[in-house]
């Protein structure tokens, strides 16, 4: 998501030389090694996190069909509770009314 990218340290898949089409287990990898968080409504990741502990730390979000905009919106509405959350859970997950730590 490119909506908050100038308020934190963050990358997009676009980013990536493969871009979207990006193996999972290549963005797990760069996870791990610069402990970043991947955000990420698949839920491909949230099992290898509870299996692996790949990635490092996951935001799973769980808001359904949801425009970009409303989704940034909810984003920049709760980037600190969110923030805060991963300061002392490796997963956490979003939906229309709350943030969830679950691990």
């Amino acid at each position: 998501m490119r909506c908050w990218r100038d308020t934190v340290n963050a990358n997009h898949t676009l980013d990536l030389p493969a871009k979207n089409a990006t193996k999972d287990t290549i963005l797990n990898q760069i996870s791990i090694d610069e402990q970043r968080v991947v955000i990420s409504k698949d839920t491909d990741f949230f099992y290898s996190h509870l299996v692996l502990g790949r990635p490092w730390k996951l935001v799973l979000v769980k808001t359904g069909n949801m425009s970009k905009d409303e989704l940034c919106s909810l984003f920049e509405r709760h980037l600190s509770e969110i923030a805060a959350a991963l300061e002392r859970h490796t997963l956490v997950e979003i939906d229309r009314t709350a943030i969830t730590p679950l691990i």
